[in-house]
């Protein structure tokens, strides 16, 4: 068993990465629904956060069939950090997640995100000041530095765990990476073997299969992982995790109908958390990930990405699902 906290989770647990425009509650409902152990919100602005900006509090709706959720939030200003976690605390989710790893740079020119990892200063200051605003455990989110040569996750860990953080995940890329090139764990598993850190340490990039997965584990020694763009559209991949930590084999593929199921929930649980009209919008960037692969399969993306209709669309369900009914999926 795993523990952050007064959280328990299951040995080597399965989170799902806060992912920006991804990782809203319908999302995680799906993936909860197919093993993942812990979740994040999108992640949050404590500048938006305090100025009561809508789409900021929106992200602020947990559920509780989706517990253990953390909420997870960035800035570079102490006093917003520690406002913002007083604020997160008031929808009492399990944890208050910080981060400091996003790389992109409307984030990072705010002195947020990965741009805190070229200050560890003031990482440990903003992280003191959410411990400060919060009774939750308060977890961190990073990447492994600013770029090759500053790579300094040993010294982050160290000084975190010091401050009171009760879990990290670190992603195996430094800022300047981006999302490009080779992730290297070898820098995560040098922060667990590290004799001072008893905090839990999840390891994050690249996991896009069963079998790698399995290899981290072992290769690597750490409490869990973390899963991002692999479960985008393939909710499946936690299940599909933990049956092969457990037998050795791989679970067959979802078919055309249980990707048409997972589709069609993921747009009706967004229409009902977003509103009709948003719902069907913001539902059309995920089609092309639930059908990745399938031929022939271009007219109907056309009728999904096109259509505005809520009952038009369940009809484009059906036909999908006559069309493709002696499809095998491999």
């Amino acid at each position: 068993m795993v523990k952050i906290g007064n959280i328990e989770l299951p040995d080597f647990p399965l989170l799902l990465a806060p992912m920006e425009d991804v990782s809203d509650p319908p999302f995680r409902r799906l993936c909860k629904q197919h093993g993942a152990d812990l979740m994040y919100s999108e992640f949050i602005s404590s500048e938006g956060l305090i100025r009561d900006a809508m789409k900021s509090k929106k992200k602020l709706d947990i559920f509780d069939y989706e517990r253990p959720v953390g909420i997870q939030i960035f800035g570079g200003d102490e006093e917003a950090m520690e406002l913002s976690a007083k604020i997160v605390d008031t929808v009492q989710p399990d944890l208050v997640d910080i981060n400091f790893g996003c790389p992109v740079k409307k984030v990072v020119c705010k002195g947020a995100g990965a741009g805190v990892l070229k200050d560890v200063d003031l990482m440990v200051r903003l992280t003191k000041a959410v411990i400060k605003g919060t009774n939750l455990p308060v977890t961190v989110k990073t990447r492994l530095g600013w770029d090759e040569s500053s790579i300094n996750i040993d010294e982050v860990a160290e000084r975190l765990q010091d401050v009171g953080v009760q879990a990290l995940t670190i992603h195996a890329r430094t800022r300047a990476q981006m999302y490009k090139g080779h992730s290297d764990w070898s820098h995560i598993q040098r922060v667990k073997e590290n004799p001072r850190i008893t905090m839990p340490i999840f390891g994050n990039g690249d996991i896009d299969s069963p079998e790698k997965a399995l290899e981290y584990k072992n290769k690597y020694g750490l409490d869990g992982m973390m899963i991002g763009r692999a479960a985008i559209g393939y909710p499946w991949i936690f299940d599909e995790i933990k049956h092969y930590f457990k037998t050795g084999e791989l679970l067959p593929p979802p078919d055309m109908v249980a990707r048409i199921q997972a589709a069609q929930n993921h747009l009706n649980w967004s229409m009902e958390w977003k509103g009709e009209h948003v719902g069907i919008v913001e539902m059309r960037r995920h089609y092309t990930n639930y059908f990745k692969g399938i031929p022939h399969f271009k007219e109907y993306r056309q009728k999904l990405v096109t259509n505005n209709s809520a009952e038009e669309l369940m009809q484009i369900f059906d036909e999908i699902r006559d069309a493709f009914s002696d499809y095998q999926i491999v």
